[in-house]
């Protein structure tokens, strides 16, 4: 008994143990994760069986439907038919009051129908399929757009944490300076004015960090409910921002193929131009004959009291097979107007395709334009990075030295803190244009 309890008493520990460690994430499992869980994904893959089920009830219309009728009927007060009363020997032009049939009656029939030939039925199984392709191409739509969030929320994370690292870094080296030049002007051999330049200075760059401390948790809240976690999740994502510029640095996706016909935006389009022929189609088929059959059995009992139950109940059966045809003669030019209305849609539609296609060209090359000039700036942020580092370092060694003024330092701090920023947005702008790229052109990097 006390070992069963000790080892209880491990399993609760481990479990609560696993629920209190925060979830890790490299951006992959992070996309794969949210491709999986977030809201928007399933309810796309949700939307995908749906159109399976409706395909399915949609061909079922056009199968043998069994429907089964029960019916029982009670007269409180039987009705009363005049009979002329010479017809059992009375005086013509005096009626006889005559209550027909049972006061109680029951009555089941079974009845199988089927579809013999129907146009709207053929063209509803050709709609029912392309419904399924529509939502196939909706969800395919959506989990590239849940990549792209996922990586800029990815990014966003990344983007916070090492800005607060680089701030607090200039905090260190701020609150050193001050410190030494606080003792250079106690002792008489510097000016306020310098101590004042490297106060206004800190206090800017103690404001930024406080924002960005409190950007940060938005971030994280805005990452978790992008994967489908709840936001107060606790998230740790294992990428760095360098590492993912350097892996999302693909010179050759420049080069990638152009053809729009592959992309998900195009299938979109071309399929509404195919559900638009389709409308077209059914209302023609409106215009054709319905033919329908059917065949039924039945039982029907009749009592003056309720003895339907009873096993010496007399019942007497009934069947028919029959055909029913429905012909469209004249509806004084309500199918010609909606056979006209949906031609005029599937004219829009093409048009509508032409221009997506004119569109996701342009795309294209403004994506790859992007990408590009991402890729460039972010080389050039890299170069300026340097550059602002060595001129702060001099600066603040002609300081210390009496050679510059605590302005000209101040300057310079200024400069190195803006363009740490900017290279840290240079590297993010990297990873989103060429996610960008990538969801237009639908070209996911197989993992």
């Amino acid at each position: 008994m006390r070992k069963s309890l000790i080892i209880i008493l491990f399993f609760i520990t481990a479990i609560n143990w696993a629920q209190g460690q925060p979830q890790q994430f490299t951006l992959q499992e992070a996309i794969d994760y949210a491709l999986e869980n977030s809201r928007t994904a399933k309810n796309a893959a949700r939307d995908i069986e749906a159109a399976r089920q409706q395909k399915w009830e949609t061909t079922a219309t056009g199968l043998p439907q069994l429907e089964a009728d029960i019916g029982y009927q009670n007269f409180i007060k039987q009705p009363i038919s005049l009979i002329p009363a010479e017809f059992f020997g009375g005086n013509p032009g005096e009626f006889a009051e005559i209550a027909f049939g049972t006061k109680q009656t029951m009555n089941a029939v079974a009845t199988v129908r089927q579809k013999i030939f129907d146009g709207s039925y053929l063209v509803g199984l050709q709609s029912a399929k392309v419904f399924l392709e529509i939502s196939k191409n909706a969800k395919e739509k959506t989990d590239l757009e849940v990549r792209k969030a996922v990586i800029n929320a990815y990014g966003n994370v990344l983007l916070a944490e090492e800005s607060i690292r680089i701030l607090e870094r200039n905090i260190d080296v701020l609150e050193k300076n001050l410190d030494e030049t606080t003792k250079i002007y106690e002792n008489g051999l510097g000016e306020e004015e310098s101590v004042e330049q490297l106060q206004i200075t800190l206090s800017g760059i103690e404001s930024n960090l406080n924002n960005t401390t409190r950007l940060k948790d938005l971030a994280y809240q805005m990452f978790n409910m992008t994967i489908g976690l709840d936001i107060y999740n606790e998230t740790v994502l294992s990428d760095n921002l360098s590492s993912l510029t350097a892996q999302n640095t693909v010179l050759s996706l420049l080069e990638a193929d152009e053809d729009v016909e592959k992309t998900i935006d195009f299938k979109i389009a071309e399929n509404d131009k195919v559900s638009k022929e389709l409308l077209l189609k059914l209302e023609k088929s409106k215009a054709l004959p319905v033919l329908d059959a059917f065949i039924n059995g039945g039982y029907n009992g009749n009592s003056d009291e309720f003895t339907f139950t009873n096993r010496d109940q007399q019942w007497f059966g009934s069947s028919v097979l029959g055909v029913n045809m429905n012909i469209p003669i004249f509806s004084s030019g309500m199918r010609s107007a909606a056979t006209q209305r949906a031609r005029i849609n599937l004219e829009k539609a093409q048009d509508d395709l032409t221009e997506t296609e004119q569109r996701l060209k342009l795309q294209i090359a403004s994506a790859k334009s992007d990408y590009k000039f991402a890729i460039e700036d972010y080389e050039n942020k890299r170069s300026n990075l340097d550059l602002a580092e060595r001129i702060e370092k001099k600066n603040q060694v002609k300081f210390f030295e009496g050679i510059a003024s605590s302005f000209e330092l101040r300057q310079a701090q200024t400069q190195l803190y803006a363009t740490q920023q900017e290279f840290l947005q240079a590297m993010l702008d990297v990873i989103n244009k060429k996610a960008e790229l990538e969801t237009v052109l639908n070209e996911i990097p197989k993992n």
